[in-house]
């Protein structure tokens, strides 16, 4: 097994920034050559059991064939075509289905092409909805503590203020209202207070349903958000469900958003949209949302569209991957999987410096005290044989659905006996 690292690493690393990485201190990424099922192939030949999905996206597992499938025949086809003025059957059966799947009565489908932008889509949808209606003054949003949202300058606003990623820009970001989930009786009267001091600023309140994901794998439970759906009733103002996380399975319903039996005004979705094939987002909007925006005036209209919108390579993926959730039984392997990590996760409990161990659908969580050396803590992780990439004070595993139980149990074994060695020294 070779130790050099491909002549393409080193080469082009010195001219590439990598993302969330002090490239100094940092490192050098693993060079990958290859990718099947939950395995990630390296170059110098190990193989990886891939606890991470690449970002929650590879829910089906890297490489299935039915998705490979239609990207080749769609890439022969017509691989891209601009949206605006023109329509191609991808993108038109992809929003056709992505209905059939929502709950009602959200029934329109503006296509984009990361979840940050799907947000910001739906930031600006909710804004421009009350300016159409002459309601020029509600240009706010509610947002929650233990939030993420995105990286882009209008989401960085909505996320959690203390959790540090996004700190640097405070002086830069439109100012927020950000407040405590309400789960217990003093949150539920802190949220209520700043509605009653706020709604009339206010856009719409902005959530990650049932699990807030990159800002702490934070669960909550389904009746916050009919607390929330009630909320925003009573003080007219739109709700906006971020389910670029949570949707297409990961908590355990299809969308999170079921769980609670509540619909949103507005949904944001991506990630595991194209099965983790390539990047798509859809910000899907209530027929009475749309309608605000339906007039003579070419001003009323949304003035937003991304170039590569509604791409067929990418339609194409999504809906190869609709398929699968159509004909395989997903929704059933995300359970057996948080069976699983319940149960082999358990231990971690016991171990000095672990706070708390939690599971929500096919995500585990072991919630550390804090994480004093982050490369090490990732370098024992690889010399165990699986990727799983640590966070903040956080070790979590989010699967491929399709993951082999052995190779379940392989993530969570490394977990436990990375982790227990890790507490000793606590």
């Amino acid at each position: 097994m070779s130790a050099v690292p491909p002549d393409w690493l080193t080469k082009g690393l010195p001219h590439i920034w990598l993302p969330y990485t002090q490239m100094l201190t940092s490192p050098p990424p693993l060079p990958v050559v290859a990718t099947q099922g939950s395995r990630i192939k390296l170059a110098d030949g190990r193989e990886l059991v891939d606890g991470v999905a690449s970002w929650w996206t590879a829910c089906h597992g890297y490489n299935h064939p039915h998705i490979a499938g239609a990207v080749t025949r769609q890439l022969r086809d017509m691989p891209h075509v601009m949206f605006g003025g023109l329509a191609h059957a991808p993108a038109l059966t992809l929003a056709r289905r992505l209905v059939e799947l929502l709950p009602k009565p959200l029934d329109r489908v503006f296509f984009c092409d990361s979840g940050s932008v799907a947000v910001e889509v739906a930031m600006k949808m909710a804004v421009q909805f009350w300016l159409n209606q002459g309601a020029g003054g509600r240009t706010k949003f509610l947002s929650f503590k233990g939030g993420y949202h995105g990286d882009t300058f209008a989401t960085m606003a909505v996320c959690d203020p203390e959790e540090g990623m996004h700190s640097l820009f405070s002086n830069v970001l439109t100012k927020q209202v950000i407040a405590d989930l309400p789960v217990d009786e003093a949150s539920e009267w802190a949220f209520d207070a700043a509605l009653d001091a706020h709604a009339g600023a206010l856009a719409a309140i902005l959530v990650e349903p049932l699990a807030q994901g990159a800002g702490g794998m934070i669960f909550h439970d389904p009746a916050v958000l009919r607390k929330l759906r009630r909320a925003a009733d009573r003080h007219g103002i739109l709700l906006i469900f971020d389910e670029v996380f949570t949707g297409f399975g990961r908590t355990g319903t299809m969308f999170a958003c079921e769980a609670a039996g509540v619909v949103p005004d507005i949904i944001a979705l991506s990630k595991a949209l194209t099965g983790g094939t390539m990047g798509l987002a859809a910000t899907v909007a209530t027929s009475t949302v749309f309608e605000a925006f339906s007039s003579t005036d070419p001003m009323r209209a949304l003035m937003h569209g991304p170039t590569f919108m509604a791409n067929p390579l990418a339609c194409a993926a999504a809906n190869a991957s609709l398929d699968l959730f159509a004909s395989e039984p997903r929704l059933r392997q995300v359970a057996a999987i948080a069976a699983a990590l319940a149960r082999d996760l358990e231990p971690c409990r016991d171990f000095a410096g672990v706070r708390d161990v939690r599971v929500q659908g096919a995500i585990g969580v072991v919630e550390l005290d804090q994480i004093n050396d982050m490369n090490e803590l990732k370098r024992r992780f690889v010399e165990s044989g699986v990727w799983v990439r640590p966070f903040r004070n956080i070790v979590y595993l989010t699967p491929a659905f399709t993951i082999a139980e052995a190779e379940l149990k392989r993530l969570t074994d490394a977990v436990v006996a990375v982790l227990g060695a890790w507490s000793k020294a606590w």
